[in-house]
């Protein structure tokens, strides 16, 4: 019985090939965005899980009140660690992870080869004992016994060594604290999962050596730097643990908090939520929001069901041409629950041949893909049993949603009825047909609106005045010692290029994530109720660089030691009038001493997401207080530009590889999340627009075959051919019509939801909505009217003839 079920559904297949393969294409690029965005999913939320005992190791996270400032850590005092293993036996391991003397990026030397690298972090000897790396060079074991050891990823080791054996070999760091000497003890990579610490290398962390300093700090108020792991043992409650944690914190640190005013309160993250989990300051590794994650999984959704849609209106519209079928094989004493596998089985057929479809398709566009997420997603089907589980689900969902009401449309045809001819007034469903597609039009007009709003709050990001001017500014950053004692004569040099405007020399530059921060107030004020400002050093020339604007008193003057200049922020919050700023005294906690140059108006130094901040900008251009030089340029061609730049840099630091960025791409990095979410969204918005437009197509085609003899009868007396156009397309518009006014309100709500995310963004306007319309009816008029001329130039003779 089932193989003749299946050459019943074969033969009916092929006969209608057109509508078979308008449903195949369909839901194979439906089947596509679905397998790709699970995967990517996937990806995401199996960030550590490849650590031993990953569910049992949690990040110590620190939630600070001072001066009315709330912050939300992912790092916690040095001492809080290894207390917590002394005080609690539900504590079995501990580590902590700092990055290398807050650097970022470490001239590494092997021999003649050397090169800037990033993700250098100092760990505790137990680091291996709580988290697990693939060694393929080494020991986990041993890797960290000695006092100057240092653990290599896979790639920086292949870099610096090549097909030589990395292991003992001796490489030289060269940093802002001079130059360090390592042996190379393990050499790990990530083939056994990615882990949410961005890292290349890792050092032993020791009291005697290397970052000893860092350990030596038994501050348990302030200097939350350490990214500080626990491993608890097996069945242990975290959430216990937790509700202990304020009185083991009274316990060793109740004094200093009171002296300094601080609440302090510790929690305990899980592992596994660090990739998907937001607003934490001082995170290491990159993070991907889970409502990002959301939004993706919600779009794979509605896409697929974008697809199923059309399946389930083309099968009942063609349900006419099989009612008699039903009809007579009902009389031969087939049941309903026959009637209904069989039309299941046919949607589960087509399902399979999609997903068929769909995975060399993958394969083909997941560069692509992978470049629109900025993934690394491969498809690696013999050894993911979980991509085999995608795909069996996918068929099953899809070809059950699909499937589902044209199966139990069609087996509820009355036999005697259908046989008689009564069919037409018994199973009409262009009701439902014309729901569904208002469905795909709101899901598609949403889409298409969402590409609108979020294209112009991109484009407001890139054209707002940010209060300085970040156009035709290149860094050059000096991440060693040496090569700062080198940065004046590299100025000096480079002031003779003929395009050159000016150039600063500057701790920090604006669009980065880190600042040096503490507490200022006034003299004859409570230093515990002191204003939180984030600042940067710099020389006479950062206001001219920068085009930094002076609202009240001056800007820097050669050998201005001591003064600064504050923002209308942080003159607002001291209390202080701009003009008459000059000659202000500051004072901060660790006894520093400053006075007001001036007050600058205010600039966003930081991304659009966030609010403006208390910022001060500290004179301090000797070697060791900077470490970038920011270059203002009128040229017009920036290789010939860059090239005499790199001359005049290795004429002064011939052994050191030339580095630069700039200040627009340092800027842009702020919106890497948003951007990425833009080319997902144009790119999965076009592809439900294509699948909406198949379904749309297919059900133009249907509407003029079964309007096929009203035609010839109408051109026969005379109609035109845009008469007749506009006959078979109107109906359709009207459907978009109704579909824009459903999703203007839903689009508004959810884009607004995203732009609250923006402390700055642009107003939802009309014109917005207006034209995702007029988009969407030119698309549909398009699709339809295809088919309808194609109706209105055939030859009546044809469609009367047997009248």
């Amino acid at each position: 019985m089932f193989k003749n079920y299946l050459k019943v559904s074969l033969r009916f297949l092929l006969k209608n090939r057109f509508f078979s393969l308008i449903n195949i294409v369909g839901l194979a690029i439906g089947t596509l965005c679905c397998m790709y965005i699970l995967l990517y999913v996937q990806e995401q939320y199996s960030y550590d899980h490849h650590h031993k005992d990953a569910k049992n190791i949690y990040r110590i996270t620190t939630s600070t009140t001072f001066a009315g400032d709330s912050k939300n850590m992912a790092t916690a005092s040095p001492p809080i660690a290894s207390a917590m293993k002394s005080d609690f036996p539900e504590v079995i391991q501990y580590t902590r992870v700092i990055r290398t003397l807050g650097i970022k990026e470490h001239l590494i030397s092997y021999q003649e080869k050397s090169f800037y690298e990033e993700g250098a972090f100092m760990v505790d000897s137990t680091f291996f004992d709580v988290f697990t790396y693939h060694f393929v060079k080494g020991s986990p074991s041993n890797a960290l016994t000695e006092v100057n050891s240092i653990i290599l990823l896979k790639p920086v080791a292949d870099k610096l060594f090549g097909k030589v054996d990395p292991i003992g070999k001796v490489i030289t760091m060269d940093d802002a604290d001079g130059k360090n000497n390592f042996r190379v003890t393990g050499v790990v990579d990530e083939s056994a999962g990615k882990s949410q610490l961005s890292a290349n290398m890792f050092i032993r962390i020791n009291r005697n050596g290397y970052g000893g300093n860092m350990l030596t700090n038994n501050s348990w108020a302030g200097n939350n730097f350490a990214q500080s792991f626990v491993k608890l043992r097996a069945g242990a409650s975290a959430s216990a643990l937790e509700k202990k944690l304020p009185a083991f914190l009274d316990k060793y640190g109740k004094e200093q908090l009171k002296s300094t005013g601080m609440t302090k309160v510790l929690h305990l993250q899980p592992l596994l939520t660090i990739h998907t989990t937001t607003g934490y300051e001082a995170e290491e590794g990159k993070i991907t929001s889970s409502s990002f994650l959301y939004v993706l999984i919600l779009i794979a959704v509605l896409i697929q069901v974008i697809a199923c849609i059309n399946f389930m209106n083309l099968s009942t519209a063609r349900a006419s041409k099989r009612a008699k079928e039903v009809g007579v094989r009902k009389v031969i004493g087939a049941g309903k629950y026959d009637l209904i596998t069989q039309f299941l089985g046919e949607s589960f057929l087509l399902a399979f041949i999609s997903v068929v479809i769909a995975l060399p398709l993958l394969w083909l566009v997941l560069p692509y893909l992978n470049q629109i997420t900025q993934a690394n997603i491969q498809l690696t089907l013999l050894s993911n049993p979980t991509l085999w589980l995608m795909l069996l689900a996918l068929v099953l969902i899809t070809g059950l949603v699909a499937g589902s009401y044209p199966a139990f449309y069609m087996s509820a045809f009355m036999a005697i009825k259908v046989i008689k001819g009564n069919f037409n007034n018994q199973v009409s469903a262009s009701g439902l047909r014309r729901s569904l597609v208002v469905f795909q039009f709101v899901i598609s007009i949403i889409l298409i609106t969402g590409i609108i709003i979020i294209y112009s709050q991109l484009n407001y990001i890139k054209n707002r005045d940010l209060g300085f001017n970040k156009d035709q500014q290149i860094i050059l950053t000096f991440h060693t010692n040496e090569t700062q004692k080198r940065m004046d004569a590299l100025a000096i040099d480079l002031q003779q290029l003929s395009e050159v405007r000016s150039i600063s020399r500057t701790s920090n530059t604006f669009g980065a994530n880190e600042y040096f921060d503490w507490e200022v107030y006034l003299p004859g004020t409570n230093p515990a109720e002191g204003i939180d400002q984030q600042n940067l050093y710099t020389d006479e020339n950062f206001v001219k660089t920068m085009g930094v604007k002076i609202i009240g008193g001056r800007d820097f003057m050669k050998n201005d030691s001591g003064k600064v200049l504050i923002n209308e922020t942080l003159a607002k919050r001291l209390a202080i009038n701009p003009v008459k700023a000059l000659g202000t005294k500051l004072l901060a906690q660790d006894d520093r001493k400053y006075e007001i140059a001036g007050v600058v108006k205010d600039f966003n130094y930081k991304s659009l997401h966030d609010n403006l901040s208390a910022f001060m900008i500290i004179y301090a251009p000797k070697a060791n207080e900077v470490n970038s030089l920011i270059i203002n340029t009128n040229s017009k061609n920036y290789e010939s530009f860059l090239a005499n730049v790199q001359r005049i840099w290795h004429k002064n630091l011939p052994q050191t590889p030339f580095d630069y960025t700039f200040m627009t791409d340092k800027m842009q990095k702020a919106y890497e999340t948003d951007i990425v979410l833009s080319h997902i969204i144009n790119s999965f918005t076009l592809i439900a627009i294509l699948i909406s437009c198949l379904g749309l197509f297919g059900l133009a085609a249907f509407s003029a075959e079964q309007r096929n003899k009203e035609i010839g009868i109408r051109k026969v007396l005379g109609a035109s051919v845009s008469g007749i156009v506009h006959l078979l397309s109107k109906d359709f518009l009207k459907l978009v019509i109704i579909s824009f006014v459903i999703a203007s309100p839903i689009t508004w709500w959810a884009m607004n939801k995203w732009l609250q995310a923006f402390v700055y963004r642009v107003n939802i306007s009309w014109w917005m909505f207006a034209m995702s319309g007029v988009i969407a009816i030119i698309i549909a008029l398009f699709t339809v009217s295809f088919q309808a001329f194609k109706a209105a130039i055939a030859n009546p003779v044809k469609s009367l003839k047997s009248e």
